[in-house]
């Protein structure tokens, strides 16, 4: 018997002494921490953007594709996984594992200063890797968690939150010195997220097989509130990521415009913003499961979008101000994010929830390469101080949407009956 299988053995023996209420908590806690350490690959060439195109004298749209590399290796591998039915053929907690550690290997090779077709190569990786670890983890907490499952969904959420803005938090770190300390530190973060997962079994309430079947898309089309979710989180998509990848280009600009740059202030304001939205994450599960799915939604949206359109005004005003609407759109914009897989689950017929999930992934990840590749240009025309401004419309139209959802007679299938 090899060490690792001795240790999990140990591990499941006196996982079973433990009471399942326990359990279920101790197994999320553990979920959380690696997908938290895991996540940090995503942002961490967007973090040193900068950095990156003055060392490799990059030029061009080369910055988009840093992130948009990601997004595209994602949705590729999320469909692929799918269509082969991965997740139902390996472990979770393997594949999991597998899949983190691929990611980091990937990221390494940004150590290597690859040109640039290369580094667009090693992002599309990492995100197809990535694939393996967020659909998977969601998938798995549900397996213990049917009492609770918003809030529960919600903390892994937070965990991607948080992972996502560690990269900002390792510039900050690493102060003057080279930006091969961030992508290291992120490297070996989801080394140690890919061990963890090794520990994360599958709980007492399993889910059938979620295969993706492309012939029951046209029924999904014409699930009215099945449509009205999916419009909703399109919304949501147009503006979360866009935010999270180009959020750090405007606070540099802003303090430029305020007179006091600096890249480590303009990396630390980055990850506050961007951290937050882990408690926001909290936040919008317990209210989901609490005043329902579709209004915690809309009302996230609402804040989110709001934010959007006025963070524009603060642009050369005080750096509190600055930093205080940075970190409520922060917990605003990814705050709802689990309730829309959550409501898919409770309104797709059982027989395609797995395809139901996957054409919202696909879509909504597919929406967020069109987001991320327009801010930029927007930048260039309105300047950084007004580039948001094309993000409102989606939490609004995505609010409309969830709002119209609680008046169907289906929405009370959520949360219990909440709406």
């Amino acid at each position: 018997m090899t060490f690792w299988a001795m240790t999990l053995r140990r591990t499941e023996l006196a996982s079973a002494d433990i009471p399942e209420d326990m359990r279920r908590w101790r197994v999320l806690g553990l979920l959380c921490l690696a997908v938290v350490l895991s996540l940090t690959t995503w942002f961490s060439a967007t973090a040193i953007t900068a950095e990156l195109k003055a060392a490799w004298r990059l030029s061009g749209p080369i910055d988009i594709w840093l992130t948009n590399g990601v997004q595209i290796g994602f949705v590729a591998g999320a469909l692929a996984a799918s269509l082969v039915n991965l997740p139902d053929i390996v472990r979770l907690n393997r594949l999991m594992a597998i899949s983190a550690l691929v990611a980091a290997m990937a990221n390494a090779v940004l150590l290597l200063q690859p040109a640039p077709g290369g580094v667009v190569a090693t992002r599309v990786l990492t995100g197809v890797a990535l694939a393996g670890v967020y659909p998977p983890a969601l998938k798995l907490v549900s397996t213990w968690f049917v009492r609770g499952r918003g809030l529960a969904l919600g903390a892994l959420i937070g965990a991607l939150t948080l992972g996502s803005s560690l990269p900002h938090l390792f510039r900050v770190l690493a102060g003057s010195l080279d930006w091969q300390l961030v992508v290291l530190g992120a490297t070996v973060a989801a080394l140690i997220g890919s061990m963890l997962f090794w520990f994360a079994g599958e709980g007492p309430y399993p889910f059938g097989k979620a295969v993706f079947e492309p012939r029951r898309i046209g029924a999904i089309c014409r699930d009215r509130a099945l449509m009205l979710v999916n419009i909703g989180y399109l919304g949501h998509m147009w503006e979360l990521y866009a935010m999270w990848a180009w959020l750090i280009a405007y606070v540099r600009a802003a303090l430029e415009a305020q007179q006091r740059p600096s890249p480590a202030l303009a990396s630390l304001l980055t990850f506050l913003a961007i951290a937050a939205g882990a408690g926001g994450c909290l936040l919008g599960g317990a209210l989901s499961d609490r005043i329902g799915r579709g209004l915690t939604t809309a009302g996230m949206m609402m804040v989110s979008g709001l934010c959007a359109l006025t963070i524009g005004f603060v642009f050369d005003g005080p750096l509190w101000l600055l930093g205080l609407v940075s970190v409520v759109w922060g917990i605003s914009v990814i705050g709802d994010s689990a309730q829309f897989s959550a409501a898919v689950t409770e309104l797709a017929d059982r027989r395609f929830v797995g395809t139901a999930l996957s054409v919202q992934l696909g879509l909504g990840f597919g929406l967020t390469v069109l987001a991320i590749w327009l801010l930029p240009h927007a930048a260039d025309l309105l300047g950084w101080r007004w580039a948001f401004l094309v993000l409102a419309p989606g939490p609004l139209i995505g609010a409309i949407s969830m709002l119209s959802l609680r008046r169907l007679a289906d929405a009370a299938k959520m949360a219990g009956g909440k709406r």
